[in-house]
């Protein structure tokens, strides 16, 4: 795949050369240029790649003050949760104290 040096659109190969169908830029095509080019093959991957789970170990905490009567914890881990049927997200704490749970209102 090659993009074109004046536009940068993605050129094409008519014969020897390398065509801009947009600016009608051509440039001469380089066999050791070419071969040295990935395919797609040549990037698959199949392993599984790596996902965090925000769910496990959170190490980042916020300032908010714990609604359990008694906790005076003021840490809680928060996330974002889409809210069901709706156009938004909810964001929910949880207390690194005591566990309590509750949303932000």
């Amino acid at each position: 795949m090659k993009f074109c040096d004046e536009c940068g659109s993605l050129m094409h190969t008519e014969g020897d050369t390398w065509v801009c169908r947009s600016c009608a830029n051509e440039e001469s095509r380089d066999a050791e240029a070419e071969a040295a080019m990935t395919t797609r093959d040549g990037q698959q991957n199949d392993e599984a790649p790596a996902v965090a789970d925000a769910t496990q170990e959170a190490s980042e905490t916020v300032q908010e003050s714990c609604p359990a009567e008694d906790c005076d914890s003021d840490r809680a881990t928060s996330e974002m949760m889409p809210k069901p049927g709706g156009s938004y997200e909810v964001r929910l704490f949880t207390c690194v104290e005591c566990g309590h749970k509750w949303r932000a209102s």
